[in-house]
């Protein structure tokens, strides 16, 4: 557990470039982007001398001098009027201002995110309950939802992959199935994919596992690890997914899907044991987000790993299961911080990565610990606008204080939806 940072209350005269200060204002009272910060100009000087108080706290163990001696203070005759805004300070005002035009947004776009999220887990459920009694709805309400995603999806250029609250949907049995959905139509997308074919693939995801409700629960959703009869049938389910499949009368490649998302380029993968370009086109992508969702959300949430560590495990040990180049785009679109990672500012501040735009993957939205702005406040800065900062680290929950793993919150499972109002959001 980490010791609170010891500061000293500073006379705001004696502040001096090299100094972290804390600003122990509401986030909204003042113009710069964090509550806390080192001061690394003379404009940022001046406006913290601006702010009407007489002192501020600052962290000698992350500044990079000591406050100015009183000595050097010279008095100064109080002004006999009110002093205009500089031209800096008013561009600090602007900036300050597009800070919480951007907040308010991204809250929004969340929120939007969250509704549709709901909407669609929903229709899985009632998709899935159906199945058998129902056949022919069940397939065109996964129709319907698929296309509903795909006009969403191909609105706009970018694509932004958002974070969901882990409680939101309260269904965690379709958690998997539309996480593999969403993701795969973004890569889909981002591979120039036709519509037809992307198409295609919502509706194998959506039905990927579908043979899993043969097995029963205390092995499909087992925490510890499985025995070697226990693989044996759980791997059964692509089996009982293609007779559902042929029930429901699917199309070719939704079959392809269901029958071939274990599959490895290298032969390593189940039920067939088939390489490279045996392996059809669209289960390939699959088989890449469906890896990854595996990897961030298992049964056990201990074993899970981190959107960054599933990212560089895939990237590092099984490169030569995947079609190369979708792998190489998924990591470019996911970024390499993916949603829910836990990071490290370059002033030294702590976030996690709430959302990611495919067009900027190295300058995701970053949801900041500040212990000064309430939780249900908290600050989420767009990096892609604040050039000041980068992430300079990843890590793991458990290396955060519990103060701040309670504040950033880390999912223990991470769910994603893709912001179709991405558009209204981010206008090009």
């Amino acid at each position: 557990m980490c010791a609170a940072p010891i500061t000293v209350n500073v006379p705001v005269e004696q502040l001096c470039i090299g100094l972290y200060v804390h600003i122990d204002l509401p986030w909204l009272e003042h113009s710069f982007a964090l509550n806390s910060f080192k001061i690394k100009t003379e404009a940022e000087l001046q406006a913290l001398r601006q702010l009407g108080l007489k002192t501020l706290r600052v962290n000698p163990a992350r500044s990079d001098c000591r406050p100015l001696a009183p000595a050097v203070v010279v008095a100064q005759e109080a002004p006999a009027a009110i002093a205009q805004p500089t031209p800096e300070e008013l561009e600090k005002i602007r900036e300050k201002k597009a800070r919480i035009d951007r907040l308010i947004r991204e809250r929004e776009a969340i929120a939007a995110c969250e509704k549709q999220l709901l909407k669609a887990a929903g229709t899985l459920k009632n998709i899935t309950r159906n199945l058998f009694a129902r056949p022919q709805e069940s397939v065109r309400q996964a129709d319907e939802l698929i296309q509903q995603m795909l006009e969403s999806l191909l609105v706009d250029k970018d694509i932004a992959i958002h974070l969901m609250n882990d409680k939101i949907v309260g269904e965690e049995a379709y958690f998997h199935s539309l996480n593999v959905t969403v993701l795969t139509m973004m890569l889909a997308k981002e591979l120039a994919f036709s519509e037809q074919d992307i198409k295609l693939l919502g509706i194998g995801c959506l039905f990927h596992d579908i043979g899993k409700i043969e097995i029963p629960d205390r092995i499909a959703n087992k925490a510890g690890e499985l025995s070697r009869a226990e693989q044996n049938l759980l791997q059964q389910h692509v089996m009982y997914g293609l007779q559902i499949a042929d029930k429901l009368a699917l199309p070719k490649p939704v079959k392809d899907i269901i029958a071939q998302h274990h599959e490895y380029a290298d032969g390593a993968g189940y039920p067939n044991y088939l390489r490279g370009d045996k392996i059809s086109p669209l289960a390939r992508i699959v088989a890449i987000t469906n890896t990854y969702d595996n990897l961030c959300n298992r049964p056990d949430p201990a074993d899970s790993m981190s959107p960054y560590e599933a990212m560089a495990h895939m990237f590092g040990h099984m490169r030569k299961q995947f079609d190369t180049a979708a792998l190489n785009l998924f990591i470019r679109s996911m970024g390499i911080y993916p949603p829910g990672t836990i990071v490290k500012l370059s002033d030294g501040t702590l976030g996690m990565v709430v959302a990611v735009n495919s067009a900027k993957p190295l300058r995701p939205s970053v949801l900041i610990y500040d212990p000064s702005v309430p939780k249900s406040e908290a600050i989420i800065l767009d990096l892609e606008h604040e050039i000041s900062v980068e992430i300079i680290a990843s890590l793991k929950p458990g290396q955060l204080a519990p103060e701040v793993y309670d504040y950033l919150s880390p999912r223990k499972r991470m769910t994603y939806f893709f912001d179709t109002q991405r558009q209204a959001v981010n206008p090009h």
